[in-house]
């Protein structure tokens, strides 16, 4: 494989970041794939099969301080093996994060330093405004681009509906309309894509991700499955997250259906994407009100009166309630964390003090 660096995102930013790895002799790479801690990396005009470092390991206090994909890190190579080592990270300058599924309050990145996220959503039975609110509530805890597909248009005679639908939660973010099944508007998304940049697909199983990713790249490279028949729930076909150079320049990410998208962010999150919301709370008669219980509520009263819709409120309680317990479980980890560190220092200390 041919690739220039500046072609796949390398820029000043991670350049400059780099120049502590550079002195040790080490080299950039970018993570495409990861199969169980083992990873694939684009190097210049090639790729490798690369493993963190023991020391990187032992370092590592979370999830998230293991490389993602469309990471920027820090290699060395060994020639008579063909693979490379990872010795460390660059910092991302972005990175679309959940929670960990089930109990644990650890963030998993799904992908990192991408500049353009395609919130993927079938017009079909699986078409859900609630999940596409919860999609935008975690973009905005980054600086990148979303943009909403809504695939499988050949199969509504009422499109309009459903952009009418989504136009209401979702301001000023751009909503595409396709059927990748019958390539009809896939070009429109290509005006995203350009050399140097980065695009993730996000959404659920059978939404259409791998055919949208087929079409852009001229090829059947990612395997497809139609949905059921009997559900209307897609097949999950992807069962990797891969990051995929674009012949005309760029870079794509695919990634499986997401089934459980637990929030992870704080609760200014939940403002960026409920602005309607934020602006009626203006009003309310106290400054700190939660728009439950409270007298006075602008935000109750305008669901009252019909102005807000009551599923999108419900949802936007229930998004800020998420929220806020993870940030008191991400406060507490961190507490816990400290100590554990000044306890390690410690015990250190009296060590060198026997």
């Amino acid at each position: 494989m041919n690739l220039n660096l500046l072609d796949i995102g390398w820029s000043n930013f991670f350049k400059e970041h780099f120049e502590v790895f550079a002195k040790h002799g080490f080299l950039p790479a970018l993570v495409a794939c990861e199969r169980k801690h083992v990873y694939t990396v684009y190097i210049e005009n090639g790729e490798l099969d690369a493993e963190v470092s023991g020391k990187f390991r032992f370092d590592a206090r979370a999830p998230s301080d293991f490389p993602a994909i469309g990471d920027w890190v820090a290699i060395s190579v060994r020639e008579e093996e063909n693979r490379a080592i990872i010795h460390g990270i660059l910092p991302r300058k972005t990175c679309f994060s959940r929670k960990v599924a089930w109990t644990r309050t650890a963030e998993q990145v799904l992908a990192a330093n991408i500049d353009i996220v395609f919130l993927v959503s079938g017009m079909d039975r699986e078409f859900n405004v609630r999940r596409i609110e919860r999609y935008l509530t975690l973009c905005y805890d980054s600086d990148y681009e979303p943009i909403i597909v809504l695939n499988k248009s050949d199969l509504l005679t009422d499109v309009k509906e459903k952009i009418r639908e989504v136009e209401s939660i979702a301001f000023e973010v751009p909503i595409h309309p396709m059927s990748a099944l019958r390539n009809t508007n896939v070009e429109m998304l290509r005006t995203y894509l350009t050399v140097g940049k980065t695009a993730a697909f996000f959404g659920s199983s059978g939404v259409g991700k791998s055919t949208i990713i087929n079409r852009l790249l001229g090829e059947e490279r990612q395997i497809v499955k139609s949905t059921s028949a009997s559900t209307g729930k897609g097949k999950h076909v992807t069962v990797q997250r891969e990051l995929v150079p674009i012949p005309t320049g760029g870079l794509l990410i695919d990634t499986p259906g997401i089934r459980e998208l637990q929030l992870w962010g704080d609760e200014d999150d939940v403002k960026a994407s409920f602005t309607d919301i934020e602006a009626l709370a203006q009003h309310c008669r106290f400054r700190d009100c939660r728009h439950e219980s409270e007298p006075g509520c602008a935000v109750k009263k305008a669901v009252r009166e019909d102005v807000l819709d009551v599923k999108r409120y419900n949802n936007y309680l229930k998004l800020k309630k998420e929220l806020r317990f993870v940030a008191t479980r991400r406060k507490e980890r961190q507490y816990r964390s400290k100590q554990e560190t000044r306890n390690r220092i410690t015990e250190k200390r009296k060590g060198l003090f026997k």
